[in-house]
């Protein structure tokens, strides 16, 4: 395995959290959003993003308004609904107790390497 294609899937899997998470500090707009992942290191797409987006709105977790622009034509803003507020509090709970276990046996093996060194 590649580990550029294990990098992907790691942060494919806390995509969704991340876009939640961004949401719960203010509306927002996709651009908006993608500049936030990519600053942050999770390099994601328009063509990954809008796909998550309306997955999250069809599960009722977002809503979005039309807003017109000066720019241009009128934009999408995303913003968190209350059913999104309880379902990122619950995925604050498990990313702390994922983070917690994967720590967990992240010193494991550090701790076992420093034993094998030290023999």
């Amino acid at each position: 395995m590649k580990i550029e294609n294990a990098k992907a899937q790691m942060r494919k899997g806390v995509l969704e959290y991340c876009i939640l998470s961004i949401l719960s500090n203010k509306d927002a707009y996709a651009s908006d959003i993608i500049k936030i992942l990519k600053d942050a290191k999770l390099i994601v797409v328009e063509g990954t993003l809008y796909p998550l987006l309306t997955r999250q709105k069809n599960s009722g977790l977002l809503s979005y308004r039309w807003e017109e622009s000066k720019k241009g034509p009128p934009r999408k803003y995303y913003k968190l609904t209350k059913m999104g507020q309880e379902f990122l509090k619950n995925l604050d709970n498990s990313w702390i107790e994922l983070t917690t276990s994967v720590q967990k046996i992240r010193n494991l093996r550090i701790e076992n390497n420093t034993q094998n060194i030290e023999k």
